[in-house]
């Protein structure tokens, strides 16, 4: 029996008094990020939650750590990696925790859009990409004068981008780009749509388009419904709806307002008591917020969730910190530095405007 079967084993009590144990003795040479859509098992143990931002400024700030344990999906960790300090290393929980919207978005249908859209355009144009994408992105970015964002700083980078160009493309989540252009002021006939499996984009509104944003999604998201915010309204009369932008637009119109995790999280806690709150994002901080603040409701608009931050549990959790302290540390993230650099590059330059 294997050493990692026999932690499986183990009861949760246990579990959790190894980890503490080995949380203590790894003391100031170890920082623990969670994202707010990690289940309870898991986040007890973070030392720092948040969202995507929230978490690279984290890790922008712990310069002095030896090890950064990432509780999230890879690209979180690939962001770490990229921001890291030589003689850091960057840990997850398990490498299988991925992110479909990421692969949405290939560096090489990329190039292609890219490739066409300067065509049209000449320099003209400004690459975003959304945190959510691979460090190959990332650095196509850094090495084209574009820039990363997360849902909470958005706005932000798309008005930095069209300050330096006329034209943006937005990648991987198209509603993310489309709900954010239109908050902007930016009428829906100049958004297009690029389709990397068809022929330019297989938009014609293209050539007329200040923002073009790629077709991708986040099923988690993705599925809220305008019959689910209808639903939830019958159900709870005078109940406030807030959705995350990487819902559907005609999502995002129906709902009383939008924003970022974090946005959500301050949305609540500053809520009266009493209130009734409707949340449109990953289930897992639904129920957490509900738990944390017992004089509001707070339901989920429909339960939605995310398997991929589902594959991060307490046992690889132990798995990683105690890999640490026996020598040969396991789920190691590390992106190539001919990757890294241009990728930081773009990172950066979001976190100067954040």
């Amino acid at each position: 029996m294997t050493e990692s079967t026999s932690r499986k084993q183990l009861d949760e009590a246990e579990v959790v008094r190894r980890i503490w144990a080995a949380k203590a003795k790894l003391g100031r040479d170890l920082v623990i990020l969670g994202h707010h859509y990690m289940s309870d098992d898991v986040i007890q143990f973070a030392d720092y939650r948040g969202d995507s931002l929230q978490l690279a400024q984290q890790a922008v700030s712990h310069k002095d750590v030896k090890y950064i344990v990432f509780c999230g999906v890879h690209f979180m960790a690939e962001t770490a990696s990229i921001l890291s300090q030589p003689g850091q290393m960057v840990l997850m929980l398990t490498l299988k925790a991925g992110c479909q919207m990421a692969d949405m978005a290939e560096l090489e249908d990329v190039q292609t859009a890219w490739e066409a859209l300067t065509g049209l355009w000449g320099d003209d144009v400004v690459p975003i990409t959304y945190v959510n994408s691979t460090a190959a992105l990332k650095a196509f970015c850094g090495e084209h004068g574009g820039i990363t964002c997360t849902s909470s700083n958005a706005p932000q980078i798309c008005r930095w981008a069209l300050g330096r160009a006329s034209h943006v493309l937005f990648f991987p989540d198209e509603n993310l780009g489309a709900n954010t252009a239109l908050a902007m002021g930016i009428p829906p006939e100049k958004i297009a749509v690029w389709n990397p499996s068809k022929s330019m984009g297989g938009d014609a509104r293209l050539e007329q388009a200040t923002f073009v944003v790629w077709r991708g999604f986040c099923y988690v998201h993705h599925r809220f419904s305008v019959k689910d915010v209808e639903t939830v309204r019958e159900k709870y009369p005078g109940i406030s709806v807030v959705v995350h932008p990487e819902c559907l637009p005609e999502v995002v119109a129906q709902a009383d307002d939008s924003g970022s995790t974090s946005y959500i999280i301050r949305y609540v806690q500053s809520a009266p008591a009493g209130a009734r709150i409707a949340i449109g994002t990953e289930a897992n901080l639904v129920y957490r917020l509900d738990k944390e603040h017992p004089d509001k409701l707070v339901v989920p608009l429909a339960e939605s969730y995310c398997i991929s931050m589902a594959r991060n549990n307490m046992y690889d959790l132990l798995e990683t910190l105690e890999s640490i302290l026996e020598g040969h540390p396991k789920e190691v993230v590390q992106v190539p530095p001919e990757i890294a650099a241009p990728a930081r590059i773009a990172v950066e330059r979001m976190l100067q405007e954040s």
